[in-house]
C-alpha cells in the first residue's frame, strides 16, 4: 500500500517546514514514551469512570505534557540534538507549577480570593512555562499575543479612554490567572483534557488498527475510475480522515502523501494537486463527527451539546466538500485529465471484505453523539469496539497490545500542540475575563458596526482570518468567541450561528494567504510554490468564505427549521455550490466567457442563500447563463473546423 511507503517521506516534509522535534536519547525517549502512555492510560480511565476534581484533571494533563515539551521542543535549532541543563530547569519549573496546583487545590479552593505569597509567585513560574512551552511547541506568535496580553493586565490603568482599565496588583493578576479556572487551568485546557485527548487517542487507534488505509482505500475505489479520481479521491478521504483527525495539516500530510503524487502522475499540475489537497484537508476541521478542538470548546462555551453543533455543521460541510469535488471534476475535464489505471485501485468489496468491519466503532461513535451521549463516552466506547472489533476479525491478534500502546503513544504526541496552545489562550481569556475588555471591545465594535450587521459580520471575518494567520484555530476562536461573538448576538445573530461563523473563518486561515499552513504543507508535497499554491486553494475553496455569511442570514443551512424548508435549502445550495464551482473554472462543457461566469457565480451565491427570494433571482440568473450557453454552443456548431 502507498500508505506506508510515502510515511517517512511526509515526515521528513515536514521536518523541514516547521519547528523540528528533538531526537532524544534512547533512555529519555523511552521516559517520554512511558509518561506519555500513562497519560494516554489516564484520560481513557477518566472517559470510562469520570473524576472528581476538573482542577486535578486539567493540572495532570498539563503536568504531563509542559514537562515533555521541554524534552522534545528545542529552544532554538542550535540544541536540537542535545537537551541542555536550561531544558532541565524549565521542566522543573513545569512540574513545580503544576504540582504545586494539585497539592495545594483544596485550600485555594476553600480559601478563594485569598492567595497568599507562595501562591502568587509559583502562579508566576506557571504563567512563564506555559509562555515558553507555547512558543516552542506552537510558535512564537501566539506567545507574543499572550504576553501583550499580559502587559494589558499589568500596564492598561495606563492607557486614557474606554480601553484603559482599574489597576490591579500583581497578586491579583497571577493568582487569577493561576489559582482560577478562567486562566491557565480554565475552559480551553479543560476542553483538551477532557475531549481532545480522548478524540485525538480514537483517531490515532483507528488509524494504527488499519483505518486511515481503509478511508484512502475506499476514496479510491469509489472515485478513481472517474474522470479527476485521484483529486476526487483526496477530497473523499480528506472528509473521512477529517472523522479521525479533525486537524488540517495532519489530514494533508496523512492522505497527500500519495494522492497529491497521483494527481500529478494522472495529469494536474503540481500547484493545483497541492491546492487540492490543501483545500480538501481544511474542511476536516469543520467535517463531523470530529470537527478538531474547536468545536468541543464551542459545546463548552455555549452550553449546547456537541451533538447538536454537529448536526448543525453537517449541511456546510457537505456544501463544502461538494463544491471541491465539482471544481476537481470541472479541472479534469477542462485539462483533459484521463481516469486512473485498474492497478491504483482496489475492489470495494475486497476492501470492506479486509477492513470493512473498522467502520463499525466510526459508526458508533456517530450514533452515540446524535443520540445524545456525552462526547467523552462516545468517544471511550468507540475506542473499546475498535479493540473488541479487532479480537474478533483480525487474526493476528497477537499485535493488539503493540498497536494499543503505539496509537496511545503517537496520539497523545499529536495533543502536545493542542495542550500548548490550550494553555496560552487560558493567558488571554483570563485577561478579557479580569478586565473587561471583552465587553469593551464588542462595545466599540457595536460603535463602528452600527445596527449594519453584516459590516460586524465583515469585522469578524477579518479578524479572525488575521488571528489564524499566527495562532492556532483553537486559540483564534477562543479570542474571537470572547470578544466579537457578545457584539454579533447583540445584533440578533443567533448563538449558535455566531459561534460557528467564528469557528469557521478560523479554520479557513490555513488557506487564506499570507499564511496558509494547509496549503503550505501541500506544497511541500507536490514540489510546487507555496504562494501559488495558497491562492489556487483559496480560490478553490471561496464556498467556506460564502456558507458562513448564509447561514447567520438564515439558519436553515445549520438544518434548523420545518422539513419542507430544510429540503429546499439542501437541493437550492447544492446547486448554488455546482453554480459557483462553475464561475470559479470557467468551465461549463466549453470554457466560459466573462459574462458567463458572473452569471454563474451570482446565481450560485444567490442560491446558496437560503431566502426564498434569493432564490428566485437566482433562477433568473441561471436562465440568462442559459441562454447565453446555448447561444455559444450553436455558433460553436455553426463554425467550420
Amino acid at each position: 500500500m502507498i500508505f506506508s511507503k510515502k510515511k517517512k517521506n511526509v515526515n521528513d516534509i515536514l521536518e523541514e517546514e516547521s519547528k523540528s522535534v528533538r531526537t532524544l536519547p534512547k533512555y529519555l525517549n523511552k521516559a517520554v514514551t512511558i509518561a506519555l502512555i500513562v497519560l494516554g492510560l489516564y484520560h481513557i480511565y477518566v472517559g470510562f469512570f469520570g473524576y472528581k476534581s476538573a482542577m486535578n484533571l486539567r493540572a495532570t494533563h498539563w503536568l504531563i505534557i509542559s514537562m515533555v515539551i521541554f524534552l522534545l521542543y528545542p529552544s532554538r535549532k542550535a540544541t536540537l540534538n542535545k537537551v541542555t541543563v536550561f531544558d532541565w530547569l524549565w521542566l522543573i519549573a513545569a512540574g513545580a507549577g503544576s504540582v504545586y496546583i494539585l497539592v495545594n487545590w483544596l485550600r485555594i479552593a476553600q480559601n478563594a480570593g485569598m492567595a497568599t505569597q507562595t501562591d502568587v509567585i509559583f502562579g508566576i513560574i506557571a504563567v512563564i512555562v506555559v509562555l515558553e512551552a507555547a512558543r516552542r511547541a506552537v510558535g512564537p506568535v501566539l506567545s507574543a499575543v499572550s504576553a501583550i496580553f499580559l502587559l494589558y493586565a499589568m500596564f492598561g490603568h495606563l492607557i486614557p479612554g474606554s480601553l484603559g482599565h482599574r489597576q490591579y496588583t500583581m497578586t491579583r493578576i497571577f493568582s487569577f490567572l493561576y489559582t482560577g479556572t478562567e486562566g491557565i487551568f480554565g475552559t480551553a485546557l479543560d476542553v483538551s483534557a477532557k475531549y481532545v485527548a480522548l478524540f485525538v487517542l480514537f483517531g490515532a487507534m483507528l488509524e494504527k488498527f488499519g483505518g486511515g488505509e481503509l478511508f484512502v482505500d475506499l476514496a479510491f475505489s469509489l472515485t478513481g475510475k472517474k474522470r479527476g479520481g485521484p483529486a476526487k479521491a483526496a477530497v473523499v478521504s480528506s472528509a473521512l480522515m477529517g472523522t479521525m483527525s479533525g486537524s488540517a495539516v495532519a489530514n494533508v500530510v496523512t492522505t497527500g502523501a500519495f494522492t497529491i503524487p497521483l494527481m500529478k502522475k494522472n495529469g494536474y499540475k503540481p500547484t493545483v494537486a497541492g491546492a487540492v489537497e490543501a483545500v480538501a484537508s481544511t474542511g476536516g476541521q469543520i467535517m463531523p463527527p470530529v470537527m478538531g478542538a474547536a468545536a468541543f470548546l464551542m459545546a463548552e462555551m455555549t452550553g449546547l451539546t456537541y451533538g447538536t453543533i454537529c448536526i448543525a455543521a453537517i449541511l456546510p460541510a457537505i456544501l463544502y466538500f461538494v463544491s471541491i469535488f465539482i471544481i476537481v471534476d470541472l479541472e479534469a475535464k477542462k485539462e483533459n485529465i484521463q481516469v486512473m489505471t485498474d492497478q491504483d485501485i482496489k475492489p470495494i468489496k475486497q476492501i470492506l471484505k479486509e477492513r470493512g468491519y473498522l467502520l463499525v466503532p466510526l459508526i458508533l461513535l456517530i450514533v452515540m453523539i446524535v443520540k445524545g451521549y456525552s462526547a467523552i463516552l462516545a468517544a471511550s466506547y468507540s475506542m473499546a469496539a475498535i479493540i473488541l472489533i479487532d479480537l474478533i476479525f483480525n487474526p493476528n491478534r497477537k499485535e493488539i497490545p503493540k498497536k494499543f500502546f503505539s496509537a496511545i503513544s503517537s496520539g497523545m504526541r499529536g495533543i502536545i500542540s493542542v495542550a500548548a496552545a490550550c494553555a496560552c489562550a487560558g493567558i488571554i481569556v483570563g485577561v478579557i475575563s479580569l478586565t473587561g475588555i471583552g465587553a469593551k471591545f464588542s462595545s466599540l465594535m457595536l460603535s463602528v458596526a452600527g445596527q449594519n450587521v453584516f459590516i460586524a459580520l465583515v469585522m469578524t471575518m477579518v479578524a479572525s482570518l488575521i488571528l489564524g494567520c499566527g495562532l492556532p484555530t483553537t486559540a483564534a476562536y477562543m479570542v474571537l468567541a470572547t470578544l466579537a461573538v457578545p457584539a454579533l448576538i447583540k445584533l440578533g445573530v443567533p448563538l449558535l450561528s455566531a459561534h460557528l461563523f467564528v469557528m469557521y473563518f478560523g479554520c479557513i486561515s490555513t488557506i487564506t494567504p499570507p499564511v496558509a499552513l494547509s496549503a503550505y504543507a501541500g506544497a511541500a508535497l507536490a514540489g510546487a510554490n507555496p504562494n501559488k499554491v495558497g491562492y489556487t486553494a483559496f480560490r478553490f475553496g471561496i464556498v467556506a468564505f460564502i456558507v458562513p455569511f448564509m447561514f447567520v442570514y438564515d439558519n436553515a443551512l445549520l438544518l434548523q427549521g420545518t422539513f419542507f424548508v430544510i429540503l429546499r435549502v439542501i437541493i437550492t445550495s447544492l446547486l448554488g455550490v455546482y453554480l459557483i464551482a462553475i464561475g470559479i473554472q470557467g468551465y461549463f462543457r466549453k470554457p466560459c466567457n466573462w459574462i458567463q461566469r458572473i452569471l454563474a457565480f451570482a446565481a450560485g451565491i444567490l442560491m446558496v442563500n437560503p431566502t426564498l427570494v434569493t432564490d428566485i433571482i437566482g433562477i433568473v440568473c441561471i436562465a440568462a447563463f442559459a441562454v447565453i450557453t446555448i447561444i455559444r454552443d450553436k455558433n460553436l456548431k455553426e463554425q467550420p473546423v
